[in-house]
């Protein structure tokens, strides 16, 4: 705002910023404090109040006659004064923002006197006393209007820049589920890359193991006894790289979902004894004791069986090889009572328990690292540690296992066996149809 007595007072006025639309009167002057304000000043100056924006919105007061509304639009002076029909004065001053004109404030009628005397009607006092009253009154508007339109502009900056943020993270999801995607056609390649390679090297190889067998049994000749060894070297070999083989064709088809599952009900006793069984030569060789804890009769399980088995000659192997000479593995299976089923809702004491059974293979070897449990479920992955890589192995039993597990609704976890060893925690829900049978006990050497 402007004015003749104003240029006493000294004020940057900030700049509109260029992506803003110029303020108007009425969104900048609140109505409460507006006729608080007014009535303070007619009451301590004994002058009427108007207000006028330049859109034609009277926000008190209203004007004298049509000649001094016309000064709204047809005045650019800060300053006019206003002679009313019956001899009173109006003085009318521009209200600006920023060099803007935003309307127009007048105070009068008033009759000009040398002598100052509120109560009469009009009142009478100099002009140059109705202009510092005017001009006072102004520069109050003048700090709400820019207190307002700086809380205005902030809003309106916080509100860019949240604007701007959230354009920024749509962006980056954009990008990121574009990688996303890439990664997953890179991965559905290399799955039908692993699967190709592994279905062609399984034929050859296949040829290779079954030709070194015919040699082994004398089918062509008598072989030496040096002879005879590498025929077995190669056939061992054989037999290790076609099990990489086949467990490369069994994570890709469980990284793509076309792993077939054909479930019936289980025994989970006669598993975990077969389990014992195929480890058995391994486990006695090495002088490690394998045993299948007693317990009460376990429930069938819904499951495939080759898978099921599959799963705990994994778990069993692994547990014979990195237990010294000396140590013991044991299986056991129970019974467990989980939480009510999500669906169930605040009917919790209505809700069929959920129930598990939940298998564990301990062991006393080496341990594994609580920072690691988890990553040892990564395909290709291994625990860095010199006896670990002693043992070999390409890093994929576990995850298959794992795999295996999720596909029939189970969940597999690792805890420490005190005070040296390691806890496989397999859990797999249990059918309510299943029926029941005794476990037998199984111990071997």
């Amino acid at each position: 705002m402007s004015g003749e007595t104003s240029s006493a007072v000294s004020r940057e006025r900030p700049s509109l910023p260029p992506t803003f639309e110029a303020p108007r009167l009425e969104e900048l002057l609140p109505v409460d404090a507006v006729v608080e304000l007014v009535g303070s000043f007619e009451k301590t100056c004994g002058l009427s109040v108007w207000i006028r924006s330049t859109s034609g919105v009277d926000l008190a007061g209203s004007p004298p006659d049509e000649a001094a509304a016309a000064l709204v639009v047809n005045q650019d002076a800060s300053l006019v004064e206003h002679v009313h029909d019956d001899g009173g004065v109006f003085i009318v001053g521009l209200l600006e923002y920023d060099h803007d004109p935003i309307g127009r404030v007048a105070v009068g009628p008033f009759a000009v006197g040398a002598v100052e005397d509120t109560s009469a009607e009009p009142p009478r006092m100099s002009l140059e006393r109705a202009k510092a009253h005017l001009e006072h009154f102004r520069l109050t508007l003048d700090l709400i209007v820019h207190a307002r339109q700086r809380a205005n502009y902030a809003a309106q900056m916080h509100l860019a820049s949240i604007e701007e943020s959230y354009a920024e993270v749509l962006r980056k999801n954009e990008a990121l589920e574009e990688a996303l995607e890439r990664l997953r056609e890179v991965d559905h390649l290399k799955s039908s890359f692993l699967a190709t390679i592994s279905h062609e090297l399984r034929t050859p190889l296949t040829s290779i193991i079954g030709y070194s067998e015919m040699l082994a049994e004398g089918m062509c000749g008598p072989l030496t006894k040096e002879q005879l060894e590498f025929v077995q070297t190669i056939r061992l070999k054989g037999d290790q790289l076609l099990r990489l083989i086949l467990s490369l064709l069994d994570l890709s088809k469980l990284e793509s979902g076309t792993l077939r599952m054909h479930p019936i009900s289980v025994p989970i006793e006669a598993v975990l004894n077969d389990a014992i069984s195929t480890s058995a030569p391994t486990a006695s060789k090495k002088g490690v004791r394998v045993v299948l804890e007693p317990g009460p009769p376990v429930p069938y399980l819904r499951a495939d069986p080759d898978r099921l088995r599959q799963v705990f000659v994994n778990l069993v192997d692994n547990a014979v090889k990195f237990t010294p000479k000396g140590g013991e593995v044991s299986m056991s299976a129970r019974v467990v009572e989980g939480s009510s089923p999500p669906e169930a809702g605040g009917l919790v004491l209505l809700a069929p328990t959920k129930r598990d059974i939940e298998v564990r293979i301990k062991d006393t070897g080496i341990g594994i690292p609580p920072h690691e449990r988890t990553r040892i479920f990564d395909p290709f992955y291994q625990v860095d540690q010199s006896s670990t890589r002693e043992q070999g192995g390409a890093g994929l039993g576990l995850a298959i296992v794992k795999r295996i597990v999720e596909a029939h609704l189970g969940r597999i976890r690792v805890e420490e066996n005190a005070p040296r060893g390691t806890v496989f925690v397999v859990t797999f829900p249990l059918n309510a149809s299943g029926s029941s049978g005794a476990r037998p006990r199984v111990e071997l050497p």
